[in-house]
Order: C-alpha cells, then sequence, then structure tokens
C-alpha cells in the first residue's frame, strides 16, 4: 500500500504515541479515516478497541459524553418520528402500484415448485437469521471487515432503540440492510408484502433523517451462490468507495440494487 509506506513513520507516531484517532489522522493528511485504519492494519499496528479509543476520546477532552447531561427535546422527537415514514409517504400512489405489479409479476413467474422451496427457505432464513444473523450478512461482514471497514454487525439503536440494522460502517456514517425475497415478494401474501415495505420505508426514513446513507441490497437469487456473495460483495464496496470519496449531499443517500 503505498500511502501506508510513504507516510509509515508519521501515521505510527500520530496513532501510537500522540494517540490520534483515525478520524483526527485523516483530518492531517486530508483524507478518510477507513483510509488511515487500513493504512496501519497494513503496517501491522495493533488497533485499539472501540471501547478503549471511546475512552482515550473522553480522557483527551475531544469528545463529549454522548448522553450525559443531555436529553433529547420534544422538537428533535418529533421530526425523527416524521422521518421515520418520510420516504414510505412521499411515494405516489402510482409507484406504490407500479411496485406492487412488479412484484406480483415477479411471483405468478415462478412455477408453484419454485413457490413452496422459496417459503421454506424463507421460513427457516427468517427464524435463524433472527437470532445469529444470515449466511450473506456474514459473508459481506467478513469481506469489509476484511478489507479495514469498521463496521458493526446487527447494531441496535443507532436512531431508535426499536430498530436493529444488518451493517453499520461507522467511519462512513452508512447503513446497509441486506433484503431476502420476503420484502419485494408475496411469499405470505399481499397484505404481509405490504406490511414488510412499509416496516422498511419508515426505517430508511428514519435512518436518512439522521444523516446516514441507507444502501438496500435486494437478493433476488434463488439460491445464494458463491457468486452471488462476491457480487453483492463487490457492488457493495464499490459504493462505499464513491462514499468514501465524496459523502452524498442529501436526497442522495438512499442506494437500491439487486443482486
Amino acid at each position: 500500500m503505498r500511502f501506508a509506506e510513504e507516510n509509515r513513520k508519521k501515521l505510527i507516531k500520530s496513532y501510537k504515541i500522540d494517540k490520534k484517532s483515525t478520524y483526527d489522522i485523516a483530518q492531517d493528511f486530508n483524507t478518510y479515516p477507513n483510509k488511515i485504519l487500513r493504512a496501519l492494519k497494513y503496517l501491522g499496528v495493533q488497533i485499539r478497541t472501540k471501547s478503549s479509543a471511546q475512552s482515550n476520546a473522553l480522557k483527551t477532552g475531544k469528545h463529549k459524553h454522548p448522553t450525559k447531561g443531555k436529553t433529547r427535546s420534544e422538537e428533535t422527537k418529533y421530526k425523527i418520528s416524521e422521518g421515520m415514514a418520510k420516504h414510505w409517504n412521499d411515494m405516489s400512489d402510482e409507484e406504490r402500484k407500479k411496485r406492487s405489479e412488479q412484484s406480483k409479476k415477479q411471483w405468478d413467474s415462478m412455477s408453484e415448485r419454485d413457490r413452496f422451496e422459496m417459503r421454506q427457505k424463507a421460513s427457516t432464513a427468517v427464524l435463524k437469521a433472527s437470532r445469529e444473523g444470515s449466511k450473506i450478512e456474514k459473508f459481506v461482514y467478513k469481506g469489509l471487515t476484511d478489507r479495514g471497514y469498521n463496521v458493526s454487525f446487527h447494531k441496535r439503536g443507532l436512531i431508535d432503540p426499536k430498530f436493529e440494522v444488518d451493517l453499520f460502517v461507522q467511519d462512513l456514517k452508512t447503513v446497509i440492510e441486506i433484503d431476502g425475497p420476503a420484502h419485494f415478494l408475496p411469499i405470505w401474501g399481499e397484505e404481509a408484502l405490504q406490511k414488510n415495505i412499509r416496516s422498511d420505508a419508515q426505517k430508511s426514513g428514519l435512518i436518512l433523517s439522521g444523516g446516514y446513507v441507507m444502501i438496500r441490497v435486494k437478493n433476488i437469487s434463488k439460491t445464494i451462490s458463491q457468486k452471488t456473495q462476491r457480487d453483492m460483495l463487490n457492488a457493495i464496496i464499490s459504493h462505499l468507495e464513491k462514499i468514501e470519496n465524496k459523502f452524498p449531499k442529501k436526497g442522495k443517500r438512499y442506494i437500491e440494487f439487486e443482486v
């Protein structure tokens, strides 16, 4: 890694001796924290744990405790709650109908055997994912962390304690949701599908209202092959690199694609 080699001494001194955070070092180099993190890992520097980093920031006075002495105003609570459903409510009736018809058309085109197998797989996957996360979520999580991204797995309470997100890339303020077929196909019927769509839209609205980027991946493949997993990971990384180069403006922070 050329950047790491060219700045070896300064990077190590800033992190290990000066006790600077990756964010502060990134400011010195006019770059992003994730690039600094990858460079430090490349140089074999032991990265501080999240709790250790927070403790160091509090001790040095660089960060204030996020909740100590603070109460969330009613106005803020109202704005957040309004943001929850904004993405769904702003969708026109024509767009909702179009999405519903697309889902129904895709479902109707499948054979009875394919529908039966998909219901079985979805039922098993939902139960397992609720306990430990899905196979593809784990694959993406490992792939991103191996590349130096600071990722939280199944993070709860990012904006609201009721919501849990699949993956959260902290340095890039980006949430990644990996949606199985039940999120966009009427596997359990049209009513259940609309409920899922509404819930997803509420979560997206809440995330976006907090200033985060939302990446939603629609996994439309019948089987989760290694190629599917690699394609998904590469597509996500491509979007993260764009976000890293330039954080998107408001109104451009919702990203959705199919794999």
